[in-house]
C-alpha cells in the first residue's frame, strides 16, 4: 500500500532530513518531491486504497484528476521551496517544510473525512514550525495565536465528520452541501483555512511573521488544501459567490494601506482566494476549471512574490514598504523576477493569471451574475493596483533607500528558485493547454479570442493611470511606519484591553473580600485559640476520677440507647 500512497515521499523524506546532515539532507530534500511527483504520474484515475478500521470504511486514497492536479501542484511547489531554501542550515525548517509538503499532499488524496482530519491537523502542527523558526518573542506569540485557529478549524472538521457518519452518511469525502448533518461545521472548518471573511485573519497574522523561506511554504499549501476541499465537498453553494465576491474586494483597501510588504502580499493571497471560491460557488464545469486552475497559477506567482520579498528581507533585514527602495540598481535580477511575478498576478496576457482568472470571470457573467462581474474586475484592478504595481515599485524602485549601498542580490538557489517560478508563469501563460489538459472537465476554454485579451489590456491601462494619476496628486496613502489590523484588533487589542479594565474595575470588590476573609480566618483562629489554646478550657488538665466519672456517664448512656 505504501507504494501507491503518495503523501509517503515527502513523509519519509521529512524523516531522513531529520537525522542526516550536510550534503546528504540536502540531496534528500531535493529527491523526495521528484519522487513524490514521479509516484502520482504513475498513479491512474479510479485507484482507490479502502481497509476497515474498527468498523469504519477508511479510505486512505482515492485518486481522480481533482486530487491529481493538486499532488502535482503541491510536489511542485515543494521542488521550488525546497530549492529556495537550500542555503539555510536549519534542521526544524527543513523536516517542517517536508512534512508540511507530505500532509497537504495527504489531504488531497484523502478519500473520507477522517482520513482528511488527520491531514488536516498535520497541516497546522507542520506549518507553525515555520513561524517559530524566525525565533522571536513575536514569533512566537504570532505563533501560538496561529495555531489555535489551524487547530481549531481540525475540531470543527471532526465534529462535523462525526455528525454526518452518525447519520447515516459514512465518513466518504465527496459532496457534502450544507444541508447534510455537520454540513454547516465542516463549511466553516474550511472557510477558516481558505480565509473566509472574519476569520482569515490568522493569514495575514501569521505569513508575515515566518521565516523567508517559511512564508513560500506557507502560500502554498493551507489555503489550496482548503479550496480543494470546498471544491470536493460544496460545489454550486450559492452563499459561496457572496464570499467569495468579499473575500476578493475586501483585501485591496488593506493591502493599499498596509506598510510590511509580505503583509501586503498576504492580503492579496486572500484576494486571489476570493476567486476561486466564487468559482467554486457558481459551480458549474467552467467555473470549477477556473477555480482549480488559479489555485495551480496561484502558488506559482504567488510563491515567486513571496520568494522575491523574501530575498529583500533576507539582504536588507527589512520589509517595510516606507524604508525599502531603490534595489533594483543591486539587485537587478530580483526586481526582473519580481516583476514577471506581478504581471502573472496581474493576468498579463501571455502570463499564468490571465489564463486561469479568466475562466472565473467568463463564468460569472456567463451565468448571470452582473455584478459579481463588476466585482471581480473591480477586484482584478485593484490586486494590479497592491501586488502588480506597489510590491515592485515601493521595493525596488520609488526611491532610494539606506539599504542601496550594501543591497546585493541573493545567493544563487535563490535565484534559481525564482526563475524556476518565473518560467513557469511564462510557459503556462504562453501555452496554457498542459495545464488545461490536467482540469477536472474538458470546456473547450480558450483564453486568447480578442475580447477577453482586449478588455483586460484595457482593465489593467486605466488600472495603471489611476495609479500614477493618484501618486502625482498627492492622493496615493502614504507608506506609514505603523502597525496595521483589522480582524485580529479584537483579541490582540479589545480583548486584553476589555481583560484589564475588568480586572481594574473588580480591584476593590477582590480587595474587600480578601480582608473580609482574612477577618473570618483570625476571628476563627482567635476562637480556637480560647478553646484549645495553651490556656484554653479543652486544654486543662482534668482529674483522673472526673474522667473516670465521664466515662461511665457515657457509657450508661450508650447502653440505655442501646436496649431502649
Amino acid at each position: 500500500m505504501l507504494e501507491s500512497w503518495p503523501a509517503v515521499a515527502l513523509l519519509l523524506g521529512a524523516a531522513l532530513v531529520a537525522v542526516s546532515r550536510g550534503q546528504v539532507r540536502m540531496l534528500i530534500m531535493l529527491a523526495a518531491p521528484l519522487l513524490g511527483a514521479w509516484g502520482v504520474y504513475q498513479l491512474e484515475p479510479g485507484t482507490v486504497i479502502e481497509f476497515q478500521m474498527m468498523g469504519l470504511q477508511l479510505t486512505p486514497v482515492r485518486v481522480d484528476k481533482l486530487s491529481i492536479l493538486f499532488g502535482y501542484l503541491f510536489h511542485l511547489a515543494a521542488f521550488i521551496g525546497v530549492v529556495y531554501s537550500l542555503h539555510i542550515k536549519d534542521r526544524m525548517q527543513d523536516v517542517a517544510a517536508l512534512a508540511y509538503a507530505g500532509s497537504a499532499v495527504g489531504a488531497v488524496f484523502a478519500g473520507d473525512l477522517l482520513t482528511l482530519f488527520v491531514f488536516w491537523e498535520l497541516l497546522a502542527v507542520t506549518s507553525v514550525f515555520l513561524v517559530l523558526a524566525r525565533r522571536s518573542k513575536h514569533s512566537l506569540s504570532t505563533g501560538m495565536r496561529y495555531l489555535v485557529m489551524q487547530v481549531g478549524s481540525g475540531v470543527l472538521l471532526l465534529a462535523g465528520a462525526i455528525w454526518y457518519a452518525s447519520a447515516g452518511n459514512g465518513l466518504t469525502f465527496d459532496y457534502i452541501g450544507l444541508d447534510a448533518p455537520g454540513g454547516w461545521l465542516i463549511f466553516i472548518a474550511f472557510g477558516i483555512k481558505a480565509g473566509f471573511p472574519l476569520l482569515h485573519s490568522w493569514l495575514t497574522d501569521a505569513y508575515p511573521e515566518a521565516t523567508p523561506t517559511g512564508t513560500v511554504f506557507l502560500s502554498a499549501f493551507t489555503t489550496k488544501v482548503a479550496i480543494y476541499s470546498l471544491a470536493r465537498g460544496f460545489p454550486g453553494t450559492d452563499v459561496l459567490i457572496v464570499i467569495g465576491t468579499v473575500m476578493a474586494c475586501f483585501p485591496i483597501f488593506f493591502a493599499v494601506i498596509e506598510n510590511d510588504l509580505r503583509r501586503v502580499l498576504a492580503y492579496s493571497l486572500i484576494n486571489q482566494l476570493g476567486f476561486m471560491v466564487v468559482g467554486i460557488g457558481i459551480g458549474t464545469q467552467l467555473a470549477l476549471n477556473g477555480a482549480v486552475a488559479h489555485a495551480f497559477t496561484d502558488v506559482i506567482f504567488k510563491g515567486l512574490l513571496m520568494m522575491s520579498m523574501g530575498a529583500v528581507l533576507h539582504v536588507t533585514g527589512e520589509m517595510r514598504g516606507s524604508e525599502l527602495g531603490g534595489l533594483y540598481k543591486k539587485m537587478p535580477k530580483t526586481a526582473i523576477l519580481c516583476m514577471v511575478g506581478a504581471a502573472s498576478i496581474s493576468a498579463f496576457p501571455l502570463f499564468s493569471g490571465f489564463v486561469s482568472k479568466s475562466m472565473v470571470v467568463a463564468a460569472a457573467i456567463h451565468e448571470g451574475h452582473t455584478v459579481v462581474w463588476l466585482a471581480l474586475l473591480f477586484a482584478a484592478a485593484g490586486v494590479f493596483h497592491h501586488a502588480g504595481i506597489k510590491i515592485p515599485f515601493f521595493a525596488f524602485f520609488a526611491h532610494d533607500s539606506r539599504y542601496v549601498d550594501t543591497a546585493h542580490e541573493p545567493p544563487v538557489n535563490m535565484l534559481v528558485a525564482m526563475s524556476l517560478g518565473a518560467l513557469l508563469c511564462v510557459g503556462i501563460g504562453s501555452f496554457p493547454g498542459l495545464l488545461y489538459s490536467l482540469l477536472p472537465y474538458d470546456t473547450g476554454f480558450w483564453p486568447y479570442d480578442v475580447s477577453h485579451v482586449l478588455s483586460q489590456l484595457q482593465l489593467l491601462a486605466f488600472s495603471a493611470l489611476a495609479f500614477t494619476w493618484l501618486k502625482l496628486a498627492g492622493i496615493y496613502p502614504p507608506e506609514l511606519k505603523s502597525v496595521h489590523l483589522d480582524v485580529d484588533w479584537v483579541y490582540r487589542r479589545w480583548v486584553p484591553q476589555a481583560i484589564q479594565t475588568a480586572l481594574e474595575r473588580l480591584a476593590p470588590v477582590d480587595r474587600s473580600l480578601r480582608d473580609k476573609s482574612l477577618a473570618l480566618v483570625d476571628a476563627t483562629l482567635s476562637m480556637l485559640a480560647r478553646h484549645h489554646g495553651s490556656y484554653g478550657l479543652l486544654a486543662r488538665s482534668w482529674p483522673t476520677g472526673s474522667m473516670v466519672i465521664w466515662v461511665a456517664v457515657m457509657l450508661g448512656l450508650s447502653l440505655a440507647l442501646y436496649y431502649a
